[in-house]
């Protein structure tokens, strides 16, 4: 079992069964400060061997979310909730993907709309295209008939 130091500072475990658990609600919009976190890369001064780490300024990440720091007795910020920021992602990244998921199931939506939209756009052109060689074979006739139609033309001679 992990063992935590709480924000009292006192040794313990964190519970995850809903028996020790009261006031339960769907986080919702307490993530939205999880975007305006700034993740960084930095090295503890105390560190001798220079090794990379990664995380976040609790003084940054409080002027997002007071909830989200831990301070010492003095009321002095002193570290990161990640546990609670990895909950908040968690909530974050659930909400991203229903979004995906609305997305997607418009995209079918309109796929299909669109699908039906070419169908209909062929139908229109088949039978406009039948239409356009009805009235060219009606106008071949009307012209071949008014061909045969033409009065011949008579010579007049001029006795003057």
């Amino acid at each position: 079992m992990p063992v935590v130091i709480d924000s009292a500072g006192q040794l313990g475990t964190v519970s995850s069964s809903r028996r020790f658990k009261n006031e339960i609600k769907p986080m919702d919009k307490a993530s939205e400060a999880i975007p305006a976190l700034k993740p960084v890369t930095f090295h503890y001064k105390s560190d001798n061997t220079g090794t990379p780490q990664f995380g976040l300024i609790a003084e940054e990440v409080a002027n997002m979310n007071p909830d989200l720091v831990v301070r010492d007795e003095n009321g002095e910020i002193y570290t990161v909730r990640y546990d609670a920021v990895n909950a908040m992602l968690l909530n974050e990244f659930l909400k991203e993907h229903r979004k995906v998921e609305q997305q997607e199931a418009t995209i079918v939506g309109l796929k299909s709309m669109v699908a039906q939209q070419q169908r209909d756009f062929q139908t229109t052109i088949a039978q406009q295209q039948k239409q356009i060689e009805a009235l060219t074979a009606g106008l071949q006739k009307v012209s071949a008939e008014l061909e045969l139609n033409k009065p011949v033309p008579e010579a007049v001679a001029n006795n003057q």
